[in-house]
């Protein structure tokens, strides 16, 4: 009797351990099944935000698809002292400020060339940058890529290469740097280069080169389209990292990516980018350009993709007029790993500069005769 009791009383404890083990999986399922299912919930979630309500989003936010076009907001470095060049260790410098035809307020450098840079006693002097225009010296007017200002460290960078050969003009498109503090647009945009590229032209003796970079080329080669429909062309146009239309930046940006496999990503952030006039089209504009024409890209470029640069090359070499000018494309290898701001690195871009300035000036010269 009292061992079948035993018997008993073991089963029952074994009942209840397998029982109470039986519970604590349950229970243990039931928990990775809420979390499982609660997870799954938020990633729709994120999904439905990211990929359907934030496309929606742009496509209605016409602030939204400035800032991203213009990114004028960022400012590196921050508080920049324009007054000072020096302080970035870019000596001969002026910083002065002209009044646009429609009341902008827009701030530019005059960097001079090393050879007249030299007399540092006459650094102060405003007549001195003045004269100094009329010197004969060729000049590049440089129209800069969207975000920062014409202080930008690789804006310099470039700015000192530039002006072994170059007086060179940097400035600050409205909305820009301490130009007057107002939206950007294309058109508004453009109409600074024309002011800047008049305003050069009625000081310099001198031949003027435009140099456009990234978003500048654009900005670039709609002034030039429009300058020549009144007789002005200049003598040369230099298109760093340039892309072929606004359309096709966006659609192959790296961020975009993620992006372009939705079926209505053309309907939410590639067309109402057209329908509110950011087009920058140098496919179309580029072929009223009647001037030589030299395009830098480098393979390793992330933000405007190389193939761009050199779609735009081969739309203007089979379109253009051979009576507009040559056009040349130089390419740097992706191991120099100069992206999209550092092609000024590179030792052998003031030779391909002397060559094509002596190249557009025989053109231009033939164009008289």
């Amino acid at each position: 009797m009292k061992t079948t009791n035993s018997v008993y009383n073991l089963c029952d404890t074994e009942e209840g351990i397998d029982g109470n083990i039986s519970v604590k999986s349950k229970k243990k399922y039931d928990l990775i099944k809420r979390i499982a299912f609660a997870s799954f919930k938020l990633g729709c979630l994120l999904c439905f935000l990211l990929f359907v309500i934030l496309p929606l989003v742009y496509k209605f936010s016409y602030k939204i698809q400035q800032s991203v076009v213009f990114l004028n907001f960022v400012s590196i470095p921050k508080n920049p002292d324009f007054g000072n060049p020096a302080r970035y260790e870019i000596q001969g410098v002026r910083n002065f400020y002209l009044q646009t035809d429609d009341n902008m307020m827009l701030g530019v450098w005059q960097i001079l060339s090393d050879g007249v840079a030299n007399d540092t006693s006459e650094f102060e002097n405003p007549e001195f940058y003045e004269r100094a225009l009329r010197n004969g010296d060729n000049v590049i007017l440089y129209n800069h890529g969207n975000s920062g200002h014409r202080v930008a460290s690789h804006r310099i960078e470039l700015y000192k290469v530039l002006r072994k050969r170059f007086h060179v003009i940097a400035y600050d498109y409205r909305g820009y740097g301490d130009s007057s503090d107002v939206n950007p647009t294309e058109k508004g945009l453009v109409k600074d280069c024309i002011f800047m590229y008049k305003w050069l032209k009625n000081k310099t003796s001198g031949k003027i080169f435009v140099w456009g970079h990234s978003l500048g080329t654009g900005l670039s080669t709609h002034m030039i389209a429009i300058l020549g429909k009144e007789g002005i062309v200049p003598s040369g146009l230099i298109l760093e990292s340039p892309f072929t239309s606004m359309r096709e930046e966006i659609s192959e940006h790296p961020l975009a990516q993620i992006f372009k496999p939705l079926p209505w990503f053309h309907y939410t952030v590639v067309e109402p980018m057209q329908v509110n006039n950011f087009t920058f089209a140098s496919d179309r504009h580029i072929m009223n350009v009647d001037c030589s024409i030299l395009i830098l890209h480098a393979e390793d470029d992330r933000v405007v993709p190389y193939k761009l640069g050199y779609k735009l090359y081969q739309l203007a070499s089979e379109y253009r007029k051979p009576s507009q000018g040559t056009i040349k494309f130089i390419g740097f290898p992706k191991k120099l790993s100069y992206g999209h701001k550092y092609i000024c690195r590179d030792p052998e871009l003031l030779n391909f500069l002397k060559d094509f300035e002596s190249s557009a000036l025989n053109e231009a010269e033939e164009k008289k005769l």
